[in-house]
């Protein structure tokens, strides 16, 4: 038993010791019931938010008018709610109100058969009102009454189908299904932060093209993700493209992607073309052209992932991505200085998985790919990019002016630097010496 159960079942039997009912409930008895570790402990009981308050001495009121309580246990946090019924959801995400209700009631108001189940963790007796142990059995994702009156309750719901079908395994059963396909367009309805974090969560785990496919179907993909709904039909020379056109692209790679791919790569991935449906042009001769499209893709994955309120450092890392993954192509025509600092960008390793993962799933050319990893252990004695052997003091104090050519000055000897020319300090001074004034008229900066 993990620590955090330990202290789950604590706070439980201090609820029971002063005469309260105090079972799991929702998603940690699902994931115990399939031998999987819950990331949290809810805890149902018919007691009132103010009772809990005077039980616990670390407590937090996160939504005491709902009847919830967070109980703080050492290092851990328990939500503990009272068993209520909810009134009319009037921004399809919350109730107007609550009353206090039966244990029943309260299982008959969430969201899902499977998620809807409470566990005495005194007995560990299961208490199952809505027949989720046997949908669990089944690996079946099934509303708790009417599918569509769940999903207009809380819209949110329509998201977390998706990604529960998706995390678990699961089917979901057909008039869910139906309802969720509905429903998908009212998604708008939820705010932008919870829908990024269902989303993340999704396309974090490693069935997460099975995510993607059951985001498509149902239709959540046109109203959240409207940029990738746009790259169907989108066609590509199939001399370079010949699995299709450029969501089918998007997809394979998706697919092409290790288990454990970092959620940055993964959106890379997934915004890497969105750049070629506004830039697709077709030559005289029928070729078609996406010219510039990484540049504009990289300012599109910037916009979509603001309008979704993702933190600034992963629009940061995803728009890098998108923005270089087309500089591969000329890896083997660069000079050794241009590629040591193509190198060296932080997002280079992810960059390389997502080039790798972009050729496997189109003309399966790896030559690129071979290279740099032959690269990377060749520079892989020394850092990329080392202290510079000069600094613009240095050229100050040999009379230079501060302006655009004694920063090429520096650019230049750094690039002799990376590619062993100059491998000391003294060679470096050495060099300044040799090379003319600024003020004198000379490309000394490609020296």
């Amino acid at each position: 038993m993990c620590p955090m159960e330990q202290s789950a079942r604590q706070v439980a039997a201090r609820l029971r010791e002063a005469g309260f009912t105090a079972w799991f409930a929702g998603g940690c008895v699902r994931d115990l019931l399939r031998g999987a570790q819950p990331a949290d402990y809810d805890i149902a009981s018919d007691a009132r938010p103010e009772q809990v308050e005077a039980l616990f001495r670390r407590t937090v009121a996160v939504g005491a008018k709902f009847g919830v309580v967070c109980v703080l246990e050492g290092p851990h946090q328990f939500q503990v709610a009272a068993f209520r019924s909810d009134g009319a959801y009037i921004d399809g995400r919350h109730p107007v109100g609550i009353a206090y209700a039966t244990p029943e009631t309260d299982a008959l108001r969430r969201d899902f058969t499977v998620n809807g189940m409470f566990l005495d963790p005194a007995t560990d007796r299961i208490i199952d009102y809505v027949n989720g142990r046997a949908d669990l059995d089944a690996r079946i994702l099934r509303a708790i009454g009417d599918p569509a009156a769940r999903f207009r309750e809380d819209r949110l719901r329509l998201l977390r189908a998706v990604r529960f079908a998706t995390t678990l395994g699961f089917t979901i059963e057909p008039a869910t299904w139906e309802a969720l396909r509905a429903e998908a367009a009212q998604i708008g309805e939820v705010s932008a932060e919870r829908i990024r974090e269902e989303l993340c969560r999704l396309l974090a785990h490693p069935d997460r093209v099975r995510g993607f496919d059951l985001l498509e179907a149902s239709g959540l993909l046109r109203t959240i993700l409207p940029e990738i709904e746009a790259l169907k039909g989108c066609e590509q020379p199939p001399q370079f493209h010949p699995e299709g056109d450029v969501f089918v692209h998007t997809r394979l790679m998706l697919g092409l992607l290790p288990p454990d791919a970092s959620l940055q790569l993964v959106l890379a991935v997934l915004f890497h073309d969105i750049g070629k449906p506004p830039t697709a042009t077709v030559d005289a001769d029928g070729r078609i052209r996406f010219n510039g499209h990484d540049r504009v893709g990289a300012r599109m994955a910037t916009r979509l992932m603001e309008r979704l309120r993702f933190p600034r450092a992963d629009i940061e890392a995803v728009a890098a991505m998108v923005t270089h993954h087309m500089g591969f192509k000329d890896v083997q025509n660069m000079r050794v200085a241009t590629l040591k600092r193509f190198m060296a960008r932080p997002t280079f390793a992810e960059e390389l998985e997502l080039h790798r993962v972009d050729c496997a799933s189109s003309h399966a050319q790896l030559d690129n790919h071979a290279f740099l990893i032959r690269k990377a252990e060749e520079f892989a004695s020394e850092p990329l990019i080392p202290a510079p052997l000069l600094t613009g003091h240095d050229l100050l104090a040999r009379g230079w002016r501060p302006g655009r050519e004694l920063g090429e000055t520096l650019e230049a000897a750094q690039n002799l630097q990376l590619e062993g020319s100059l491998q000391t300090r003294e060679q470096a001074l050495d060099w300044i010496e040799r090379i003319k004034k600024p003020e004198a008229e000379s490309n000394f900066a490609n020296q």
